[in-house]
């Protein structure tokens, strides 16, 4: 009989601002720019997400397909930066700022990222 074991893989995610490479990796993972709708006002899409609506199990009720040019601009105006993983479709939009504080000033760089598996 097998038994489920959890084991800890080591993963290197990657951080970026390069639209180009963002676009990319979004588009070769199934994923469209987004906003949080709960957050959206006039001229301004809030909070910016990408989301993966054809991902199973795929949470993306609270999201709005946005355009690629809005979400940048966006993300250019907060200084925001993408953590991604460039083998699934983890991601997490973060400031530049909360970066160079962790990493002591670098940018687009490889991280360590442990993930759990069961």
């Amino acid at each position: 009989m097998a038994t489920k074991s959890k084991s800890t893989a080591k993963r290197k995610s990657q951080t970026t601002t390069d639209p180009d490479e963002i676009r990319q990796w979004a588009e070769a993972h199934g994923g469209k720019p987004a906003a949080v709708a709960a957050t959206e006002s006039d001229d301004d899409p809030g909070i910016i997400r990408i989301m993966f609506p054809d991902a199973p199990n795929a949470k993306d009720d609270a999201l709005e397909e946005i355009e690629w040019d809005e979400w940048f601009e966006k993300f250019d105006e907060c200084g925001l930066a993408l953590i991604y993983d460039p083998k699934s479709n983890f991601n997490k939009v973060v400031s530049c700022e909360s970066i160079e504080e962790k990493e002591g000033g670098k940018r687009g760089h490889d991280e360590d990222e442990e993930e759990s598996t069961e």
